[in-house]
């Protein structure tokens, strides 16, 4: 390694702290505080996957509370691996409580360029009944960059997340990795890290023009930035003053696995370790078929509504995901309200 590539990765966070500072320096302390952790997040989840081995790869978790980054989903767990598109590999594991897994082969090097070019998900794996389960990958078409496991649970909290792992089956060359790869790749995390405060703001544009509405987030179809191709997303934003409170009201499709997931200005989930800021089908209290979801900073204590803790937040993000849905799903409604008009 030179010199040259430590000093890129540190003027990178020098100059990704300094730009952070500018864009925030309007926002309160509690938002600023979410931005410098949503950029501590980003570093700590780009540093662990900044060494790699395409030729012995593991599959390393991806996005858990402390590697929050662009749009993570609590009621999923991912494990992701780089591969090359020449191997055959086998992947084993255990799915736990989780209620859908899927494997998915992407090519692309980055978010801009990432396709899925092949997948399985669970009417492809033969589970057992203890929950264990092989899958093989080969013939892989030519591109082939990473591989990401991914396993779907009804709360953010399952008693078993189950494991996974992958293994090569074919002979492997032993060479030992060369100082021009760390310094290469120390370089190009820099230049990613220096990026990601503006990722931070001009991801939100549209959210903060037109905040209190739900849009289909088509941008997110068939894989696209290393999405779950099997998922149709709806996205919105809410601007709130003291004492108010956004009500989204619709109805589900048919589909497999369903959720709504609160996010700050920084796309971080909000805590979902100690707050209720995610609900799925499982967690929903649903009326006639429908859906009353309440995003305010305090429960309403209202029967038939599913309350979502917005931390206080005046403005924030909501995802909501729809797995395998047998139709498009129609737009909620959404109204901003006093929290009285409520109760």
């Amino acid at each position: 390694m030179t010199r040259d590539g430590w000093q890129a990765f540190v003027d990178g966070l020098r100059t990704a702290g300094d730009a952070l500072a500018e864009s925030t320096a309007h926002l309160d302390a509690q938002d600023r505080a979410h931005g410098q952790r949503a950029l501590v997040r980003a570093v700590n989840n780009l540093l662990g996957r900044l060494e790699v081995d395409r030729d012995r790869p593991e599959l390393a978790p991806f996005n858990g509370w402390r590697e929050k980054f662009f749009m993570d989903n609590p009621d999923f767990r991912y494990w992701i691996t780089d591969i090359r598109h020449d191997r055959t590999y086998r992947i084993t594991g255990n799915v736990g409580d989780s209620v859908y897994q899927s494997i998915t082969v992407y090519s692309g090097s980055g978010v801009a360029d990432a396709a899925a070019v092949a997948r399985l998900d669970s009417d492809d794996l033969e589970v057992g009944a203890a929950g264990d389960f092989t899958a093989t990958l080969s013939d892989l078409p030519a591109g082939s960059s990473s591989v990401w496991v991914r396993y779907a649970y009804e709360s953010a909290a399952p008693d078993d997340p189950g494991w996974c792992r992958i293994d090569v089956l074919d002979a492997v060359d032993d060479e030992p990795p060369v100082a021009t790869d760390l310094d290469r790749a120390l370089r190009r995390l820099g230049t990613v890290i220096a990026n990601v405060p503006k990722v931070f703001e001009v991801s939100t544009t549209a959210d903060a023009q037109s905040p209190n509405t739900v849009r289909h987030w088509s941008a997110m179809a068939a894989g696209a930035a290393f999405t779950e191709p099997g998922i149709h997303y709806l996205r919105g934003s809410w601007q709130l003053a003291d004492g108010e409170a956004l009500v989204l009201e619709g109805t589900p499709p048919t589909c497999r696995h369903w959720n709504i997931v609160l996010y700050n200005r920084f796309l971080n989930s909000l805590d979902h370790r100690h707050r209720t800021v995610t609900r799925t089908a499982a967690s929903s209290a649903l009326v006639d078929g429908r859906f009353r979801f309440v995003l305010a900073a305090e429960d309403p204590g209202v029967a038939g509504c599913d309350w979502l803790d917005t931390e206080g937040l005046g403005f924030g993000l909501f995802v909501l995901r729809f797995l395998h849905a047998d139709a498009a799903p129609e737009l909620p409604v959404a109204r901003r309200v006093r929290l009285e008009e409520l109760r």
